[in-house]
């Protein structure tokens, strides 16, 4: 006696090509593949240091309009603004270099530690006191390490590779 094949989407739930057993995004093509890639090697070189200087361009303006209180754009100013592009971009590749070297909660703990140093350091340019600098640095590097160690944690196997 011949049984029909049960079909996608039906009592056993399995896709097309796998047996019941198979935990969803394997089969026998093996495991699910990422979008194409539309861009050239060249636009993703591009890519990795535009946002990043995009960003220091952005922080270093910034910094600089909050130093000068309000007052005129000075000389001084402008160094000062562009040497900060220059720390923040530098200590970004730094911990983007490290960062992939290190297991996750490490991987989290440098970018908890970049982000609330960034931020103490625009606070700090505003005069208020040291002591709230530290306090709001640190509870800005303990909320990014939360969320990013949370998001390593549910996007990587026990071994720390990458599930996507």
């Amino acid at each position: 006696m011949a049984h029909a094949v049960p079909a996608r989407g039906t009592s056993t739930g399995a896709p097309t090509g796998t047996s019941p057993g198979t935990p969803p995004g394997t089969g026998t093509r093996g495991p699910r593949t990422k979008a194409p890639d539309v861009f050239s090697a060249r636009t993703h070189r591009v890519a990795r240091w535009a946002g990043p200087v995009a960003a220091g361009l952005v922080y270093g303006y910034w910094a600089a309009s909050i130093r000068r209180y309000g007052g005129p754009i000075t000389g001084r100013n402008l160094l000062f603004g562009f040497l900060t592009v220059l720390a923040f971009v530098v200590l970004y590749a730094v911990v983007r270099a490290v960062a992939r070297r290190l297991p996750r909660e490490g991987h989290a703990a440098l970018w908890g530690a970049f982000a609330g140093s960034a931020l103490g350091f625009l606070y700090a340019q505003s005069g208020v006191a040291m002591f709230t600098c530290v306090l709001v640095s640190l509870l800005v590097a303990a909320a990014v390490f939360g969320a990013l160690f949370y998001r390593y944690y549910t996007h990587e196997d026990a071994r720390g590779h990458r599930v996507t």
